[in-house]
C-alpha cells in the first residue's frame, strides 16, 4: 500500500507501474472517491462543530430561562443530527470503497527492474556452474523416483486428486534434509527460526500483499473464515503487525519452515508432470524487517539472495540469478530476483528461489512501525526470500546427481541429514 498523499502527487508513476506490471488499478476512480471522501469528511466535521456549539448554547438558554431560544436551537440540532446520520452513512460507504481501491494499487518498481511482459523478458544477472553433462542416457526425476521408490504419484492422485503425491523412504529423507540444511544455515547467520500458523485470517494475507489479487490461488476454509498459506511470508510479516518494533540493534531476521498450499489455478498444461507444480509443498522462508533506508534494503536483498545461493552451492547445483521484469513480478514487489536451477529433463533452468524487496508496501498494510534515530515514527522496509522450496528442489538434486549405476550422489553437506549416506543406492 502506498501513501494516498504520495499517490495524489505522483499519479503518472502509479499508472506507469500498474501498466508495466499488467495490474488492473482504477486510479481515476480512487482519486475521485478520495476527493469525495475528504469533502464529505470536512462537512461532517463542520456539522459536528456547529451541533456541539448549539448544544452548549441550549444549556446556557435553559439556565437563563430562555426556553423559546432553547427550543429553536433544539430543532436546529435535530435537523443537523438527521443530516449527520445521512452524511456519516455516505462517508462509511466511501471509506469502504476507498479501502477496496487502495488495495488494487501496486507497488512501484526499482529503476533497475527490466521492463517486460513474461519471464522470457527477465535478465540474467549471474551464472554459476555449467549444465550437467552425462556419459549415459539420463533419466528424469519421475523415472528416478519410481525406480528408487522415492515417491508415489498414482496413489497420491487416488487419495487427494491431481498434483498430489506421497514421498517415501529416501525421498522423504531428502525432502527433510534440504529443509534442515537451510534452517541450520540461517540460524547460524542470526535468523530467528520459527514454526508458523498455516491457517490464517484473511487480513494476514491482505496485509502481506497477497490479497486481493491472489485469492484464486489460495485455499479457503470457508467455515473457519481462514485461508491456507502458500508461504510462511504472510505469518512472518504479521508476527509484529500493529506493533512498534525495535530496529536499534539492526534488522530483524526471521525464518520459518512450513507446509504450503497452492491451487495453481490457470496453470493447466504447464509443468503438470512430476514435482514442479504441486498443490502441497514445503518452504524455508526468510523475512527481513529493516530501517526505512533504500541502501540498507539493497544490502539486505543481496544478503538473503546470497543465503539462497550458498544453499545451492552446498547442494552442488548449477544455477543462475535473473532480474525479474515488471510483467513477471508480483504487484507487491519493488525489486525481485529469481534463482533458477538447471534441470536436465527440461534442458533449461527452472525457478527454485525468489527474492523480493517491497520497501514499506507491506509495512503500511501491516502497521509495522519503528522510531528512527530522531525519534520520528517511520514504516519499516520488508524483504523476503525462498531459502529452499521442496519437493521442487528434488528435481535438480535427483537429475543432476544421478550416476551411471542408477544411484544418486549426495553432496557432502546433505549427508549428516541422510543418515551418513554418500549416495541413494540403486534398488
Amino acid at each position: 500500500m502506498l501513501d494516498i498523499k504520495w499517490i495524489r502527487m505522483h499519479q503518472d508513476q502509479v499508472k506507469e507501474a500498474a501498466h508495466n506490471k499488467g495490474v488492473e488499478c482504477p486510479l481515476d476512480e480512487l482519486l475521485e472517491v478520495d476527493e469525495k471522501k475528504r469533502l464529505l469528511h470536512q462537512q461532517v466535521d463542520q456539522l459536528r462543530t456547529e451541533r456541539n456549539r448549539a448544544s452548549a448554547q441550549i444549556a446556557q438558554c435553559m439556565a437563563g430561562q430562555k426556553k423559546g431560544e432553547a427550543e429553536a436551537l433544539k430543532d436546529q440540532v435535530r435537523g443537523w443530527n438527521r443530516t449527520l446520520t445521512e452524511y456519516e452513512a455516505g462517508l462509511a460507504e466511501l471509506e469502504e470503497r476507498f479501502n477496496e481501491l487502495m488495495l488494487t494499487v501496486p507497488n512501484l518498481v526499482s529503476p533497475e527492474t527490466p521492463i517486460g511482459v513474461t519471464d522470457a523478458d527477465n535478465v540474467v544477472r549471474k551464472l554459476v556452474g555449467q549444465p550437467t553433462s552425462f556419459e549415459f542416457v539420463p533419466r528424469d526425476h519421475m523415472q528416478i523416483g519410481e525406480e528408487l521408490d522415492l515417491f508415489d504419484f498414482p496413489r497420491g492422485v487416488k487419495v487427494a486428486g491431481s498434483r498430489n503425491y506421497y514421498l517415501k523412504g529416501m525421498g522423504l529423507y531428502l525432502h527433510r534434509a534440504v529443509q534442515q540444511l537451510a534452517l541450520d544455515l540461517l540460524s547460524d547467520r542470526g535468523f530467528t527460526v520459527m514454526d508458523v500458523p498455516l491457517m490464517v485470517r484473511e487480513e494476514t494475507l491482505q496485509n502481506a500483499g497477497f490479497f486481493p489479487a491472489g485469492k484464486d490461488q489460495t485455499y479457503e476454509l470457508q467455515d473457519e473464515h481462514k485461508w491456507l498459506v502458500g508461504t510462511s511470508e504472510g505469518p512472518l510479516v504479521s508476527y509484529y503487525a500493529d506493533e512498534m518494533i525495535d530496529l536499534s540493534k539492526g534488522p530483524i531476521q526471521l525464518a520459518a519452515v512450513s507446509n504450503c498450499f497452492r491451487k495453481e489455478a490457470g496453470s493447466a498444461g504447464r509443468d503438470v508432470r512430476g514435482l514442479y507444480r504441486v498443490h502441497q509443498f514445503a518452504k524455508v522462508e526468510q523475512v527481513i524487517l529493516c530501517e526505512n533506508d533504500p541502501i540498507i534494503a539493497e544490502q539486505m536483498l543481496d544478503q538473503i539472495t546470497q543465503n539462497a545461493e550458498d544453499i545451492l552451492d552446498l547442494l552442488e547445483l548449477p544455477y543462475r540469478v535473473v532480474a525479474v521484469c515488471t510483467g513477471d513480478m508480483g504487484a507487491k514487489n519493488y525489486k525481485q530476483y529469481d534463482i533458477e536451477t538447471w534441470m536436465p529433463s527440461r534442458n533449461s533452468y527452472g525457478e527454485t528461489h525468489s527474492s523480493s524487496s517491497l520497501l514499506d508496501f507491506q509495512a503500511r498494510r501491516s502497521g509495522l512501525r519503528y522510531r528512527d534515530k530522531n525519534g520520528e515514527l517511520r514504516y519499516c522496509y520488508t524483504l523476503n526470500n525462498t531459502a529452499v522450496a521442496t519437493p521442487r528442489i528434488l528435481i535438480p538434486l535427483l537429475e543432476n546427481h544421478q550416476q551411471a549405476d542408477g544411484s544418486i550422489y549426495l553432496p557432502a553437506a546433505l549427508r549428516p541429514y541422510m543418515r551418513g549416506l554418500a549416495a541413494i543406492p540403486n534398488k
